[in-house]
């Protein structure tokens, strides 16, 4: 089995997101013969045979989407140079380029509104590289998606309270549903924001390991829904009309948006069109010989007159840096099961630091036990703990990037004379410094909840806000893959 892949493709070992060495191969589907063998597959030099009849002949590459990736449990991550069609800078550009000339020449064109989201780790991720504040590079991101032909670039401050907050209800229903049925597997409940990890979970541990996931959606997805679902009703949109593009630290962000879970029949669109990445964004200025400081800044755009006035803005949440998922679940529960309004978040350390863990105790006894596992050795050590039985967590916030999203695998790398190490440390910093956000105190959020969603425990919500996962079946034959 092989495959025709960039040179950055390689994975070296499961703590190695960055730089990927595993071959990567697609498991398809042969048709089986009326016998009981099979097909037999030849290796040649140039290329894979069924030799199943007698003859060889010789098998077709496969041209494989962006949602056939991390098809198999070999490759566990998304790949750095994987290049699809509906996912990279080039149908980015295409779009710009084709609304440009459709408006100037009077054309009516399929896209009539470009919506750009902002997540807040790659944006920080172009500060450190051009050297600039974080409101500087978030004004200038916005200049730059503008001087391209984007009608309005947003933060995800909205959709990131959303997650947040439906992850703390949703955890609150679990652990309550475990006190009455402890054979269940409604706990630890894992984290569901990395797509990475989801993906690796529903291709290598299937139906045992998605029950204890969580079913909030991303950010990323929650924004989507409110683009497309939301924001082209209050604009009078059609919302195959709106192309939605989000900024990520993760390649793995694209594998999300092209989810038919995220795809809608009735409306004939995803929630997310298209994902770029810190990198594809630098190369994009470099490309046309540009530095992010000499773009022009433009502040943020706020579309949600509806519903109040507000401050665009990029900001961090309570936690670490990939969202903050185990500090806001772990201090939500510990005060409305616990009556702990003022909970002490000291995590200790495991087996290293992408393996840490807070306990919360009361009357000398422990009541909540959260983790936070970022990288796949440690991942995979947390499976076989569940699989053995011997897991002690409540919850656990999973990230498939060593030291979470800011050290995404499409993050920016460090420049020369710099440790990766000392780029995610100076990257912390950074986060701690953004403007707070409280989920709870987001008067929006809760105005959202009423005005469009018909409350917070509605069907409507319950579609808006959470998703499902599936177990994929892998074959036991593989095509030769071009990429």
């Amino acid at each position: 089995m092989a495959s025709r892949f960039s040179g950055a493709l390689q994975l070296t070992d499961l703590d190695d997101f960055i730089t990927p060495s595993q071959e990567c191969i697609k498991p398809v589907k042969i048709e089986r013969t009326k016998t009981k063998t099979g097909a037999k597959i030849k290796i040649g030099e140039d290329g894979y045979f069924d030799v199943s009849n007698g003859k060889e002949q010789k098998l077709q590459k496969v041209e494989i989407t962006l949602a056939d990736c991390l098809a198999c449990s070999g490759c566990i991550t998304s790949a750095e140079s994987v290049l699809v069609t509906k996912q990279s800078q080039e149908e980015l550009l295409r779009v710009f380029s084709e609304r440009k000339y459709t408006d100037n020449n009077g054309v009516t064109n399929d896209v009539r509104l470009i919506v750009i989201s902002l997540s807040p780790q790659p944006t920080l991720s172009l500060a450190a590289r051009y050297k600039l504040t974080p409101k500087e590079a978030t004004d200038k991101l916005a200049g730059y998606f503008k001087s391209l032909g984007a009608d309005l670039v947003l933060d995800m401050t909205i959709a990131e309270d959303f997650s947040l907050l439906e992850a703390q209800q949703e955890f609150l229903q679990r652990f309550q549903n475990q006190l009455h049925d402890p054979k269940s597997k409604n706990l630890p409940m894992l984290a569901s924001s990395c797509p990475g990890w989801v993906c690796y979970a529903e291709k290598t541990h299937g139906n045992f390991i998605l029950p204890y996931i969580s079913s909030t959606k991303s950010p990323q997805q929650i924004m989507g829904s409110l683009v497309k679902q939301y924001l082209s009703k209050c604009r009078e949109q059609n919302p195959s009309e709106i192309y939605h593009v989000t900024f990520m630290p993760c390649y793995d962000k694209k594998l999300e948006a092209s989810r038919e879970d995220f795809y809608s029949e009735i409306l004939q669109c995803h929630d997310v069109d298209c994902v770029i990445t810190s990198i594809e964004l630098e190369q994009m200025l470099e490309n046309n010989n540009k530095s992010l400081r000499d773009v022009p800044g433009m502040e943020l755009d706020w579309p949600w007159e509806a519903l109040g006035e507000g401050s665009p803005l990029v900001r961090r949440h309570v936690g670490s840096g990939s969202g903050g998922y185990a500090d806001q679940v772990f201090l939500y529960a510990a005060e409305q099961l616990f009556g702990e309004g003022n909970a002490q978040l000291t995590y200790k350390n495991l087996r290293n630091p992408d393996f840490r863990e807070v306990v919360l105790q009361k009357d000398g006894q422990d009541v909540l036990r959260f983790a936070i596992v970022n990288g796949f050795r440690n991942i995979q050590n947390l499976v076989q703990k569940l699989k053995r039985g011997k897991s002690p967590y409540h919850y656990v916030e999973v990230m498939a990037c060593p030291s979470g999203c800011l050290n995404g695998g499409a993050q920016i790398r460090p420049v020369a004379g710099e440790s990766g190490r000392e780029l995610a440390v100076q990257l912390e910093l950074m986060y701690s410094e953004l403007p707070l956000a409280m989920p709870g105190d987001n008067k929006l959020v809760r105005k959202l909840y009423g005005e469009w969603l018909d409350g917070r425990d509605s069907d409507k919500a319950a579609a808006m806000l959470h998703t499902s996962y599936h177990s994929v079946e892998k074959s036991d034959i593989a095509l030769n893959i071009k990429w």
